[in-house]
């Protein structure tokens, strides 16, 4: 494309300059809004020149909005179709990288959606932001465990958008046994644990919250009531206690004297419930047997009280004391 350069009130503009388009719409990412003044002089043009600009753009298919006023300028707005974006070199790696570990077949009808933008982006990628990518995703590996429960791709979106719109469901449920029940249910979160996505959700007619597993639900359809949520609990400790506490036969109460993420590293939150408690934390887990649960506990590598029950607490004693017995001297 030529450049055109013509005079208007003694200064020098260029119209439709490709470089500077390319410039504009790298600040328009940047930034929610911008005045023509602020965009004239990080271009070094007229306010003219930037309104000139801003058209072109919308005929490239840029949604570009304007707001009038004093306080006004133009943001970039959601259009119809998708446009070129622009990414910065380490933009452009992280995006490359992060769909290639999404693509782990969590979520039906996705993983070739995936694998489409990537050959898009890998077409597109200098040859040194290419190479880049090849080296992460050749030493980069994940520990799946067992293969992950797909969830439907369209009732993936579904809940999504009724978690996000805040409008009551009805919904198809499946539970282990096959049989299916209709439910109302108030949706709030979805969160994934290892290889499954649940619904965290106000159950309307059992007036209490629940946790749905998101393959075993066969149809939604949002309707148009409106969501009031009191008091919505933590979704990710609401999971961890359906999935990590509850199902086992003996539930402990640890507290940890360590805080927030150091905490976590010691026990994810997929595995128990975090609670604060001061400079402390008291984390509840499951277990199948006292001595398993002991044997665990014991394992940790940091300072850990027992709370309850009292039979894990004298576990973890006699074995503390035994292993402290063989080592004296």
């Amino acid at each position: 494309m030529r450049t055109v350069s013509v005079r208007i009130m003694g200064q020098t503009d260029q119209v439709a300059d490709p470089a500077r388009l390319l410039r504009l719409l790298s600040l328009f990412q940047a930034r929610e809004s911008w005045t023509a003044p602020e965009l004239a002089v990080r271009l070094e043009v007229t306010s003219r020149t930037v309104r000139r600009d801003v058209h072109k753009l919308r005929e490239l298919g840029y949604p570009v909005d304007a707001e009038p006023g004093p306080h006004g300028g133009y943001r970039l707005g959601r259009g119809a179709l998708l446009p070129p974006l622009l990414f910065e070199p380490d933009e452009a790696v992280a995006v490359a990288v992060g769909l290639r570990l999404a693509a782990d077949g969590s979520v039906a009808e996705l993983d070739d959606a995936t694998v489409s933008a990537l050959t898009k982006l890998d077409q597109v990628l200098p040859a040194s932001l290419a190479a880049r990518v090849r080296d992460v995703s050749a030493v980069v590996a994940q520990v799946v465990g067992r293969s992950p429960d797909p969830v439907d791709g369209t009732t993936f979106f579904a809940l999504a958008q009724a978690c996000r719109a805040g409008l009551r469901i009805r919904l198809t449920y499946r539970d282990r046994a096959g049989h299916t029940t209709e439910r109302r249910a108030d949706p709030y979160r979805m969160v994934r644990s290892g290889p499954r996505w649940y619904l965290v959700a106000f159950d309307v007619d059992r007036s209490a919250w629940r946790t749905l597993r998101m393959d075993r639900v066969v149809d939604v359809t949002p309707t148009r009531v409106p969501v009031e949520l009191v008091d919505p609990p933590d979704p990710v400790a609401l999971v961890a206690r359906g999935v990590a506490v509850e199902p086992y036969a003996i539930q402990a109460r640890l507290r940890l004297s360590l805080s927030g993420a150091a905490a976590e590293a010691v026990i994810p939150r997929t595995l128990g419930v975090h609670e604060p408690d001061g400079t402390a934390t008291v984390v509840t887990v499951g277990g199948p047997t006292v001595g398993a649960m002991a044997r665990w506990v014991c394992g940790l590598g940091v300072a850990v009280e027992v709370l309850a029950p009292a039979e894990l607490r004298a576990e973890v004693h006699q074995r503390a004391e035994a292993l402290a017995d063989l080592n004296l001297g």
